[in-house]
């Protein structure tokens, strides 16, 4: 309630300020007479798109290409209110909009879908709906509008919002423009200059009947990320009295090679007033090979095994410090180094018409084809361990361990324990076709009809190869190492970096241990015989979900002195299969086995259908004043992982996540209250009022369930023996896995308010700040939501100097259930810059760098005081040309 009066008096506030300020001076619309250029050609495109629009939308425009302040759509985005985004490995790849989860956003490119793929193995497993926009480089776009409020002629699928990413087209530049740029980047952490660069060409006829464009991108970066990490929390303890544990503790070092090459085109062809053809097409590639090295304490498995816990200290219900010892056989320390060639890929053809059937009708049609790769080609992993006791100690926010009868720098003091050789790979394939017509009329107030429907076949598929303990640790173990018995010497190279953790270990923070040798790892597992390293299918992760959908809309846009607006209603229909395998204890007819088990095959169909009306109206308050009220219902679909009949496992933490193919969609109503000043084309004061009622979230229903998981060293408390003759390492282990289904509902509630304006003499601001109250009845916490995101940026521009300074600012955020423990982030900031020079009207010195104040990732599970995660990625630089003729 509180909330909900605090929205109504900063309505009426901002409607009162709008009316009592004075219409903009007649001299000052002249400025539409100048040729202005650099920021404030982006900014006054970039409002008017807002001031023209018919429905609540922002928008952020780039003047020139490849003169976006940001190197990837996310970037640029966080800068619009209600838009954050995260970096745990440096960089967006995400966004979320208005207090929800990225998942709840639909991406389009140039108004259609767009296939999506990762290159993260833990988010080609989820197989989520969010867009990665590390495939969307900066340097192709030429704008994005992003709908905050729908219209009926809007793609289904975005409760948080929809984003339209428009790419360059030949007819609207030049006659002849080629423009790029060449830049090197170079990463705090890694210590590595790079090269980036990007260059576009596009050509139309005299006549601007014929235009080509065609643009590409090479960029290539390597990264590093140094942090501590405390892998989830078990009970030790009675109902009576729990007692928390860390499960893992571990100082993680991961170093990635990113090369990201992209190419677009797109020929347009307009031979008359009627007819227009655009055939575009994407190719993104992003290669993201990476290892990750992580030496941890093994609490749970140590306790487990029969180990003892001494010296406790408690706050709550949680074992923040104390001397853990594991069993003389079992383990207390356990050293992973995971080796991930990995990569993604992202196409799109699209072929679009648009027809003046007559003067008052016109149609639209198009058709494309649009797919994803992201894959995990190999992964060589290796897993050493030994019997420990150690003291841990978590208090002062970062976790400290100190080992007393192992020392992490001697491979010597581990034993070979574990490996495989997995293979993951993930597709999204989406065929599309959609057809609309715009009938142009003069009937009192209504202006147009619009009426069309579309037909959409999506389907998203992992599968799931794996080495097994029996077939490929084994023989691996006893002479894999050049006939040798394979020891962690075998695979030892030299320690941690010097500078390793500097920014966040404090006293007692583990900073130096031996590192696994990438080329010794990789030549091992490639000189094996091609019988040890065969793969058999882990079909416990293996799924696909197949989508067909069939969409209509029929809306009106109105108008009158001083208002329009639009209302409809949009209808859409979705047939859903999911197919995957279900674990069993008994073979029967037409089940499938391997060294993993018994599994059933399964396939789940449903169809649902949504009714979505919605409304816009704009009223035009005073001449430099809009008012804008919406209303509509929205639907987002589940993620695919979250509707595969599968489960995916976690063996190292006993943990794991399942599907639901029964999940019903998010489904929410939403209301948007907005006043908008514009006192002239530069310039924006606006405030923004919204409310979504989500009626049914999905949640995690933690459950337990026992599998079969071959290891040589088992968590005893958990874990009991199923040995046969051909697996004498097979045990029947209790996992925890979060379940999904359908929870209550609830509601967000919120407030944008934004100034965009030149300040004086060349300087100028873009400020925003939303505040966004979540709450469901289930008393659980909303994915993504933060209550509080501020973006403050300061610019300044003459003739030859670009310059401006960005801050942005989210707070605190439930990122969601991860080894059956809450995941939290706390706030995040960023300071970044950027700096240009114009040496001559055509070439351009640039600088930028992000992340100037070095700000850290800081994690936590449901209270700070059991913290989850510490990242630093470290400070970030560009330096280069820009270019155009």
């Amino acid at each position: 309630m509180t909330c909900r009066k605090t929205m109504m008096i900063a309505s009426a506030s901002l409607l009162a300020l709008g009316l009592a300020r004075p219409a903009a001076a007649a001299d000052e619309t002249t400025i539409g007479e100048l040729v202005v250029t650099g920021i404030r050609a982006s900014q006054q495109a970039s409002i008017e798109t807002k001031r023209n629009a018919e429905a609540v939308v922002d928008s952020i425009t780039a003047e020139d290409v490849g003169k976006f302040p940001d190197k990837n759509v996310a970037e640029a985005l966080q800068r619009v209110p209600g838009i954050v985004i995260n970096r745990e490995f440096g960089e967006g790849e995400r966004v979320s909009v208005r207090g929800t989860a990225p998942n709840l956003t639909r991406t389009l490119l140039d108004g259609h879908g767009l296939a999506t793929a990762d290159w993260f193995i833990q988010d080609q497993l989820g197989a989520t709906r969010s867009f990665n926009y590390l495939m969307l480089p900066s340097e192709i776009i030429g704008k994005v509008n992003v709908y905050k409020s729908p219209t009926a002629a809007l793609e289904e699928g975005g409760v948080g919002a929809l984003i339209d990413v428009e790419t360059r087209r030949p007819l609207d530049l030049k006659p002849f423009s080629v423009s790029g740029s060449l830049q090197g980047n170079y990463n705090e952490r890694a210590d590595k200059w790079n090269p980036s660069g990007s260059l576009l060409a596009s050509w139309k006829n005299a006549d601007s009947t014929l235009g080509v464009l065609v643009a590409g991108i090479y960029d290539k970066r390597e990264i590093r990320r140094d942090g501590v990490e405390t892998l989830g929390y078990f009970d030790n303890g009675t109902a009576a009295a729990p007692q928390l544990v860390p499960s893992l503790i571990g100082s993680a070092l991961f170093q990635q090679k990113r090369v990201r090459k992209g190419v677009n085109a797109a020929v347009q062809w307009k031979p008359n007033d009627r007819l227009e053809l655009d055939l575009t097409g994407l190719i993104s590639k992003f290669g993201a090979d990476n290892i990750n090295a992580n030496y941890l304490a093994w609490p749970s498995n140590a306790l487990g095994g029969g180990g003892t816990l001494t010296n406790v200290t408690m706050q709550g219900n949680t074992a923040v410090a104390g001397r853990i010892a594991s069993t003389a056989t079992g383990r207390g320390v356990v050293y992973d180094t995971i080796d991930r060639l990995a990569d993604t890929r992202t196409r799109n053809i699209d072929l679009e018409a648009k027809y003046q059937v007559t003067d008052e009708l016109e149609a639209h049609a198009r058709i494309g084809y649009t797919d994803a790769y992201g894959n995990t080609n190999a992964q060589p992993f290796v897993e050493f361990g030994a019997p420990a006791t150690f003291d841990y100690d978590l208090r002062g926010g970062v976790p400290k361990v100190h080992f007393l009868n192992v020392d992490p720098t001697k491979p010597t003091d581990t034993v070979f324990d574990f490996a495989s050789f997995h293979q993951i790979t993930s597709s999204d394939l989406e065929r599309y076709g959609y057809l609309d017509f715009t009938y142009r009329t003069e009937f009192g107030p209504l202006h147009a009809i619009k009426f069309g429907g579309k037909f959409t076949s999506h389907d998203r598929g992992v599968n799931f190869e794996a080495t097994t303990f029996g077939g490929f640790f084994l023989p691996l173990q006893a002479n894999g190492c050049g006939g040798a018995a394979c020891t962690p010497a075998s695979f030892a190279g030299g320690l941690t970096p010097s500078d390793f953790l500097d920014n966040i270990a404090q006293s007692g923070t583990l900073t130096s241990y031996f590192l696994v040798d990438q080329s010794k790892l990789e030549s091992i597992f490639n000189a094996l015989p091609a019988s040890t390293v065969q793969r058999v299918p882990n079909y416990s992760a293996i799924f696909n979900v197949k989508e067909k959908a069939w969409a209509g809309y029929l809306m009106g846009e109105f108008g009158g002195d001083a208002w329009r607006g639009n209302v409809g209603v949009r209808v859409v229909q979705t047939k859903q299969t999911s197919a995957g395998f279900v674990q069993q204890s008994v073979m029967q007819p037409g089940f499938v086995s391997d060294a993993f088990g018994i599994f059933q095959p399964v396939s789940v169909g449903r169809t649902y259908t949504d009714v979505l009306p919605s409304v816009n109206i704009s009223f035009d308050l005073r001449p430099d004043t809009v008012l804008r009220f919406a209303a509509a219902r929205t639907m987002a679909r589940p993620d695919y992982t979250d509707v595969a009949p599968t489960v995916n496992l976690n063996v190292g933490a006993l943990s794991g996540t399942s599907g639901n193919p029964k999940l019903d969609p998010y489904r929410a109503n939403q209301f948007d209250l907005s006043l908008e000043w514009y006192p002239n084309k530069d310039t924006i004061v606006a405030g923004a009022l919204f409310y979504k009622d989500i009626e049914s979230f999905i949640t995690d229903k933690p459950i337990q369930q026992s599998f079969a998981v071959e290891t040589n060293t088992p968590n005893k408390a958990r874990c009991t023996s199923a040995a046969t003759a051909a697996s004498p390492n097979l045990f029947n282990c209790v996992f925890d896995i979060n379940q999904r289904s359908n929870g209550g509902g609830g509601h967000i509630e919120g407030v944008e308010l934004t100034v965009q304006a030149p300040v004086w003499n060349g300087f100028g601001v873009q400020t925003n700040y939303t505040f966004s109250h979540a709450k469901t009845q289930s008393g659980d916490p909303l994915p993504g939501n933060s209550k509080h995101t501020v973006n403050f940026t300061g610019y300044y521009e003459n003739d030859k100097l670009s310059a401006r300074l960005g801050y942005t600012y989210r707070s605190k955020f439930f990122i969601t259930f991860d080894r059956a423990t809450p995941l939290n982030q706390s706030s995040l900031k960023s300071l970044d810059g950027q700096l240009s020079y114009n040496v001559t009207d055509n070439v351009t010195l640039t600088f930028d760098a992000i992340n100037i104040t070095n700000e850290k990732i800081e994690q936590y599970s449901g209270e700070t005081f059991r913290p989850r995660a510490i990242y630093d990625n470290g400070r970030q630089y560009y330096a280069g040309v820009r270019f155009k003729f």
